[in-house]
């Protein structure tokens, strides 16, 4: 069967006018790069959310006594008054897959006072070893250093300290009640002061070794609030919780896995939302695109109406005319792809590995109690850019069908003649 000579043709006729050919193929490239960008930046914008969310101080999952949230009473520990092993806990949750880290935790609340400045806050006793393996609001602290058990010192937030004057070597005084009804009061040492971003983790919460906490409150060794665990992707944190609901085992009370999902549904919807914006924005910017794609199509094929006449006169099909136009339609889409394929993705993949800071236009953002950092993070999302990819290809080839069959139908004759 012999090969049809217009789609050869097609692509030839992209050199007949270079610039109308450049300029066509620009627009469409213009096009894809903003569908990827945006789909990119939304995606880095949505992960670093998630990834403060749960990182910077709360961890992907959650592990506590059913009857603990939302109230978080202080008697309600992970396996009630006889307390749980929790050695045995953390030796099963290290062994799932996909968990890196986990540490237990005591909660508390009392009052924290240096001279005649008092503040309301929260206690949160950590193991610091495993602590900041989990967490990063630990990592670098402002000053000072981790508090070392049963020397009675702790950690502050910088928004704490400023309020009462205090700094690293200090002393402040915390009262709070015990788990047996009595007032628990004692002296302590800033070790340390951490920073967050936020402020009012910044402002309220002391943070001390869990073993001097549950002395503090008259907590036994084995009864903690909580297990913190971090995974190795936010993504893979319901899945993890699923087999750690399993593999769990606390005959006293039922215990509760949590993933952030679950915790923060609120961040879970907000990311969703933006997921589904991705197709959205590459319908929007396409449709935009093929009105100028159309309208540079539609003013060629004008001006080659005496050539298709000719054609035409000469016994070419109206298909064979719309074959050439399609091609040549789809050869600018190829071509625009690939020029803007070559741009986009060296781009993208530097400001995945070093995004630049935007904190010079605008400051830190909390949201759902996430720290936002102004930067141009982009993410990888393959999906979004294989659908822009086919959607640059589409739009070209739709662009062309009107131009294409008012090529088909001019009349050899009139055409010919000039009229």
């Amino acid at each position: 069967m012999k090969e049809s000579p217009w789609p050869r043709i097609g692509w030839r006729n992209l050199g007949r006018n270079r610039k109308r050919t450049a300029l066509t193929a620009l627009g469409l490239g213009v096009g894809y790069f903003a569908c990827v960008f945006v789909v990119g930046w939304s995606e880095g914008i949505m992960s670093e959310l998630v990834e403060n969310a749960t990182s910077l101080v709360t961890g992907q999952i959650e592990i506590h006594d059913a009857e603990y949230r939302p109230d978080r009473s202080l008697y309600d520990t992970i396996g009630g008054r006889e307390g749980a092993d929790v050695e045995a806990l953390l030796r099963a949750i290290d062994a799932d897959e996909a968990v890196v880290a986990a540490a237990p935790r005591v909660y508390a609340g009392g009052l924290v006072s240096s001279g005649e400045a008092t503040s309301a806050g929260m206690f949160l006793g950590v193991d610091p070893e495993r602590e900041v393996a989990l967490t990063r609001f630990l990592d670098s602290l402002v000053e000072g250093a981790l508090p070392v058990a049963g020397r009675y010192e702790l950690v502050i937030g910088e928004e704490m300290g400023r309020q009462l004057s205090v700094g690293v070597g200090d002393e402040l005084v915390l009262v709070g009640s015990g788990a047996d009804g009595s007032m628990a009061n004692d002296l302590y040492t800033v070790a340390g002061i951490y920073r967050t971003g936020l402020v009012e983790f910044d402002a309220s919460t002391v943070v001390m070794p869990i073993g001097d906490l549950q002395e503090f409150v008259v907590l036994d060794p084995d009864r903690i609030h909580e297990i913190a665990v971090a995974t190795a992707e936010p993504d893979l944190a319901p899945e993890a919780a699923r087999r750690l609901s399993g593999v769990l085992d606390v005959p006293a009370r039922p215990i509760v896995v949590a993933s952030w999902v679950e915790l923060n549904p609120v961040l879970a919807e907000y990311v969703a939302l933006g997921e589904s914006f991705y197709w959205i924005i590459i319908v929007i910017v396409f449709a935009v695109a093929a009105f100028g794609i159309a309208n540079t199509m539609l003013m060629a094929t004008f001006e080659r109406r005496r050539e298709f006449a000719v054609m035409l006169a000469l016994g070419s099909t109206p298909r064979a005319v719309v074959g050439i136009v399609l091609t040549e339609a789809l050869a600018i889409g190829a071509v625009s792809l690939a020029g803007s394929a070559a741009f986009t993705f060296p781009l993208m993949v530097w400001l995945y590995n070093a995004p630049p800071s935007l904190e010079w236009l605008y400051g830190n953002v909390t949201l759902q109690g996430a720290l936002l950092t102004p930067s141009l993070r982009v993410g990888y999302n393959v999906p979004a850019w294989t659908w822009a990819s086919v959607g640059l290809l589409v739009t070209a080839l739709f662009s062309a069908l009107y131009p294409a069959a008012r090529a088909a139908r001019i009349p050899p004759a009139d055409t010919l003649s000039g009229l």
